[in-house]
């Protein structure tokens, strides 16, 4: 497939039509409905703002047995009967390892000036530790360079979930060593990159890693087991901290941090039981991933739920409080909680608002949550710089007859939330970046290739890529926050 198939219907000068230039900015801005622009409020936000798009290895490379790669805990989670819907697993995903080039173009066509990428361990150390695989490494050096040749910042991940199996054959996680090969491979890539990339993130939900995948069973290893997941979550941790410093050793002009996915948490009624369990969720949601890296150490209430003893060393939590550039925020939904003691830790769980608007992943729409959260890392936490690295929504997508994708209430959901990011930025928060989820559909995990949060939709069987109404709406706003 040529790059001209793929990209949207373009003018006689390449361009597509639908997503203004440059020079079309004004045009572009009076594309916007004036309320929507009034509610947007693009002046809010800096002049530097990064303008993104998110992906990660796993969900859209493919060439899983390419190159050297090694094998992920995602490959072999992705092979238990009845783990993943459909039977579906990333072998292929969006064929991003081969089709790169076309991907930047897409970006190109929007108009953002940032993307947000992971880098596969396995990848780059088939086994965890060891010889580097330089083909591997190859692979993110054009795209690195590839990236910076068409204006757009790489900002790099170093871990999204894919940990090499040969380290969790060892233990994984819930083994202190794993931390510490984590910093190792950091090191390898920040020198192979540090020259050209300076934004850089060391570890993408670590809730998910140590909750979902060793606590819950719903992502990989697939553990149910919370002393592991408590473990899991202490060293995840301490590898964010070994790894900040180790990045900074290779390439002194990194600006380092954290990615954690956040959600506001309300009690579903005034009780008692079921304040207390909205302050457990807060804790195991929120409290215990910000808590240590802002110098604070594990909360002590969450301490006790979990009644788990931290394999703490000396220096580990000056380690984990490695200093942060920048703060990284994933919002998808609110959570309204009730108390569960029978259930698991945190002893709540999560009811759904039955009239609460809800994506097609069944998650409450909710943008007030999202300004409240950026609020909360400036006000209580003093994050210096905010970056929304992931936000976004899934709903059913439908090819039309002319090959048009018209999605509105993704469009919809991504103006809400941009409103408010705005509205955050002018109660003083340093709100620095948005970076939509996704660019891309892909392999979304445990939900195979049913669920679509793509502003491209991506037929996997041709590989066909097609800019959604979505896209082309972020395009347009993009370009109204750069009009004079």
């Amino acid at each position: 497939m040529t790059l001209s198939e793929s990209l949207p219907p373009t003018d006689a000068a390449g361009a597509d039509p639908t997503v203004p230039r440059a020079a079309d900015a004004h045009a572009a801005a009076a594309a916007l409905d004036a309320t929507e622009a009034a509610a947007l409020d693009l002046a809010a936000l800096p002049a530097d703002f990064a303008w993104g798009t998110a992906t990660s290895a796993y969900q859209i490379e493919g060439a899983a047995d390419e190159d050297g790669r090694g094998p992920s805990i995602w490959d072999t989670f992705t092979r238990v009967p009845g783990a993943i819907d459909g039977g579906h697993n990333g072998d292929t995903a969006c064929d991003h390892y081969h089709r790169w080039p076309e991907d930047i173009a897409l970006m190109r066509h929007l108009g953002t000036n940032a993307y947000r990428f992971s880098i596969s361990w396995p990848r780059v150390l088939p086994a965890g530790d060891g010889p580097l695989n330089a083909k591997g490494i190859d692979f993110y050096d054009r795209l690195t360079d590839g990236l910076l040749a068409a204006g757009i910042e790489p900002s790099v991940t170093l871990y999204h979930w894919d940990l090499p199996q040969a380290l969790q054959d060892r233990g994984g996680w819930p083994e202190r060593d794993t931390a510490e090969h984590f910093a190792a491979y950091a090191a390898v890539v920040a020198e192979r990159l540090g020259d050209r990339v300076t934004q850089w993130a060391t570890l993408n939900e670590p809730l998910c890693s140590a909750w979902i995948g060793h606590l819950e069973g719903r992502m990989a290893p697939g553990s149910t087991d919370l002393t592991a997941a408590v473990r899991a979550s202490y060293h995840l941790l301490l590898g964010h901290g070994l790894a900040a410093r180790a990045v900074r050793a290779a390439a002194p002009g990194a600006r380092i941090g954290i990615v954690n996915n956040l959600s506001t948490v309300a009690p579903a009624t005034d009780g008692d039981a079921d304040r207390a369990a909205a302050r457990r969720m807060d804790g195991h949601v929120n409290r215990w991933w910000l808590d240590p890296v802002h110098g604070r150490g594990f909360p002590a209430d969450m301490r006790e739920v979990y009644g788990v003893d931290l394999p703490e060393r000396p220096g580990d939590s000056t380690a984990i409080a490695a200093p942060l550039d920048w703060t990284g925020l994933n919002y998808y939904f609110p959570q309204v909680v009730t108390a569960d003691p029978a259930g698991p830790a945190p002893y709540a769980r999560q009811i759904d608002r039955p009239t609460a608007p809800r994506t097609g992943m069944g998650w409450e729409v909710d943008a007030d949550g999202l300004e409240a959260l950026i609020v909360r890392l400036h006000e209580e936490y003093g994050a210096r710089r905010i970056h929304i690295t992931e936000n976004g929504s899934s709903y059913p997508d439908t090819v039309a007859p002319d090959g048009t994708v018209h999605d509105p209430e993704r469009t919809a959901y991504l103006t809400s939330h941009l409103a408010a990011c705005t509205r955050a930025a002018r109660r003083g928060a340093p709100v620095a970046g948005y970076y939509a989820w996704s660019l891309l559909d892909n392999f979304e995990w445990a939900y195979g290739y049913d669920k679509r949060f793509g502003l491209v939709h991506v037929d996997y069987a041709t590989q066909r890529r097609t800019v959604k109404s979505s896209g082309r709406r972020y395009a347009r706003i993009i370009a109204a926050h750069r009009t004079p």
